[in-house]
């Protein structure tokens, strides 16, 4: 941060009006790009899932609570872990309040993790959460929609995460599914993204990315985001 260029205000504004140009490209591709993803072809779910959760047993189809869409962010919570994962949980932080926004569109969002509900349901006391959080405890949701590996996966070349682009790292891998279910009660898979993909559900990543040093990451290891903590565990 030291020797940063400093100029006058004529100067910065012009500086400033030539980013803003890109930042407003960016924009109109990111809507490009949010078009084309709408209209990607859906795939028919098939298999019959039944989740536990704060209202008992549901299936994928009465998860949708009278919306006709879902999203569904998969967690990485393994039923061995007493805690849930920390990035995980930092980006659990942007979740609270935004359900009752997103059902107003038309849309249910929950949490899914293999863990059984009663870890879900104490941890997310603990961290004090009020979005709705479900277990895949018993069913292969989690296997089938990418958010989950078995250690004979994990080991195995072939095995692709993220249609091709990477090995799992681990048994549990964060992802977002998007569900839509039509006027008949079926239920159709339309998106699902990993990785850097969940990226922009985080909040406080792009607050971070207004400041001068940015996420500032780039001395953390093992992975960049060694410096996350649950958000009740900081020690100032």
């Amino acid at each position: 941060m030291q020797n940063h260029k400093i100029v006058s205000r004529v100067d910065w504004l012009e500086a400033r009006r030539a980013l803003l140009a890109k930042e407003k490209e960016f924009t109109r591709l990111r809507d490009e790009l949010s078009r084309q993803r709408r209209e990607l072809p859906w795939e028919p779910v098939d298999k019959s899932y039944v989740f536990e959760g704060p209202n008992g047993r549901q299936t994928l189809a009465e998860l949708f609570d009278g919306s006709r869409q879902l999203i569904v962010y998969h967690f990485m919570y393994d039923p061995d872990w007493d805690v849930g994962c920390k990035s995980c949980s930092f980006w659990a932080d942007n979740f609270n309040g935004i359900d009752v926004h997103l059902k107003h569109r038309d849309v249910t969002f929950l949490a899914v993790s293999r863990a059984p509900y009663a870890k879900l349901a104490a941890y997310r006391q603990r961290l004090g959460w009020t979005f709705k959080w479900v277990s895949s405890f018993e069913n292969d949701f989690n296997y089938d929609y990418g958010g989950s590996f078995t250690q004979d996966q994990i080991a195995s070349d072939a095995t692709l995460h993220n249609y091709g682009t990477q090995k799992p790292f681990d048994k549990e891998n964060v992802g977002i599914s998007v569900f839509f279910k039509d006027s008949a009660d079926e239920v159709f898979h339309t998106y699902s993204c990993y990785s850097r993909g969940v990226d922009m559900m985080n909040g406080a990543y792009h607050y971070l990315d207004l400041t001068p040093k940015g996420r500032d990451e780039a001395d953390q290891g093992p992975n960049p985001q060694s410096w996350v903590r649950r958000h009740d565990e900081y020690r100032d």
